[in-house]
C-alpha cells in the first residue's frame, strides 16, 4: 500500500526487523515498529497459526531435504554448555509444538523492548526528523528491564568427537567443525582471511588441490559462523563415488597441516585481502546492507567500528594466520560428522 517491503530474520545472536519504503512515508515505518513493540497481538489462535507455520518450515528445511538436519546434529557435538547447541528454530518439532502462550509473551517482554533495541534509519532523511519521530512513537513505550547477555560460556574442547549417520542422501558428505574464538577475539580477522584462502572461489586451495588436481571431492568448502560468542569453523566436502571417506578426510587434514606449518605466500595473502576489501566496499553500496551492518556493529559495542573493519583485515600477517591455524586445527578440537548415502 505504501510501496514498502517489510521482513525479518533471526540468527543465534539477533533478530532483525527491517522496512524499506519511500522517505516520504518514513513515519509509517515508525508507526508499524512502535506498534509491534508496544502491543504485538498475542492470542491462542494466532499462536496456533504461527506454530503450524514454523512446524512446516522445520519439516521442509530440516527433515525433508538431504543433509537438512546437519546443524541439528553438528551443533550439539561442538557445544556442550552454550545455548548455541540448539539451532534457532529449536532442536525438535516438540520444542515448537509445546510452546505455550505464556512462554512466548515472557520471551517477547524480555527481549523485544526499547532497552534491548537498536534502530538504524538510513536514506533521504534528516537527523532532526528522525529524532522527532523516534520521540513521538517510542518515548511512551515502557522500557522494561534491561537485558544483560550472560550466557554460559563453552569450555575449550580437549577431545575428538565423531558421529556417523546413514541417510537418504545423494552422496557421502563430510563435516569437520572446530571451535573458534568469539567475534571479539583479536584473531578473528586472521581466521576469516584463512577461510577465504582455503575456500573462496576457484583459485582457493581446497578447490584447486582437492577438486581440480587430485579429484577427491566433487565440492569442498570452508566457512565460519562468526558468532558473537565462541563460533565454529567448518569444513564440508562431498567425496567422489570412487573415493573412500578415510581418503577424503585425510586429504582435508593434509591441507590443514600445510596452513599450520607453511606461511601463506605474500601474493596469495594480498589477493585475498583485496577480495575482502572489495566485499567491504560493495557492502556499503546497498542502503539496507549498510543499515544492517551499522546496527550489528552497534550491538558489538560501537557502530563506528564498521568504518575500521577493512584496515583490520589489511593488517593481518601470514604469521598471525599460521598462529591461528595451529590453535584451531587440532584433532582434539574437532567434531566430525559423516553422512553415508544409503
Amino acid at each position: 500500500m505504501w510501496g514498502d517491503e517489510n521482513n525479518a530474520f533471526t540468527s543465534n545472536d539477533i533478530t532483525n526487523y527491517y522496512i524499506t519504503l519511500p522517505s516520504s512515508n518514513l513515519e509509517t515505518a515508525f508507526w508499524l515498529e512502535s506498534d509491534r513493540m508496544l502491543s504485538l497481538a498475542f492470542g491462542e489462535k494466532s499462536l496456533e497459526i504461527q506454530r503450524n507455520v514454523v512446524v512446516e518450515e522445520f519439516k521442509q528445511r530440516y527433515l525433508n531435504q538431504p543433509y537438512g538436519d546437519v546443524w541439528l546434529r553438528l551443533r550439539p557435538m561442538v557445544y556442550k554448555k552454550h545455548p548455541y547447541r540448539w539451532d534457532t528454530i529449536g532442536k525438535t518439532i516438540a520444542h515448537i509444538e509445546n510452546a505455550k502462550i505464556a512462554d512466548v509473551k515472557a520471551f517477547f517482554k524480555k527481549h523485544y523492548n526499547p532497552q534491548n533495541a537498536i534502530m538504524v534509519v538510513g536514506g533521504d532523511v534528516k537527523p532532526e526528523q528522525v529524532k522527532q519521530l523516534a520521540e513521538k512513537w517510542f518515548a511512551s513505550i515502557p522500557p522494561d528491564e534491561k537485558y544483560h547477555r550472560d550466557l554460559p560460556q563453552e569450555p575449550m574442547q580437549h577431545e575428538q568427537r565423531r558421529d556417523t549417520v546413514t541417510a537418504k542422501v545423494p552422496l557421502n558428505d563430510i563435516y569437520i567443525a572446530f571451535q573458534m574464538e568469539s567475534r571479539f577475539d583479536n584473531g578473528y580477522y586472521a581466521v576469516e582471511l584463512m577461510s577465504d584462502i582455503l575456500s573462496r572461489g576457484n583459485s582457493s586451495r581446497l578447490y584447486r588441490n582437492l577438486v581440480k588436481e587430485k579429484q577427491i571431492f566433487s565440492e569442498v568448502h570452508a566457512y565460519m559462523t562468526g558468532s558473537i560468542d565462541k563460533g565454529m569453523f567448518v569444513f564440508e566436502g562431498k567425496p567422489l563415488n570412487n573415493i573412500t571417506i578415510e581418503t577424503a578426510e585425510a586429504a582435508i587434514w593434509e591441507e590443514l597441516e600445510k596452513v599450520k606449518l607453511e606461511a601463506i605466500p605474500s601474493d596469495e595473502l594480498t589477493k585475498v585481502k583485496h577480495k575482502t576489501e572489495s566485499t567491504m566496499i560493495f557492502s556499503e553500496m546497498s542502503l539496507l546492507d549498510k543499515a544492517m551492518n551499522l546496527a550489528y556493529y552497534e550491538l558489538l559495542g560501537d557502530a563506528d567500528k564498521l568504518n575500521h573493519e577493512t584496515e583490520k583485515y589489511l593488517h593481518v600477517t601470514a604469521e598471525q594466520i599460521m598462529e591461528e591455524a595451529n590453535k584451531l586445527f587440532r584433532k582434539d578440537n574437532s567434531s566430525t560428522l559423516i553422512y553415508l548415502a544409503e
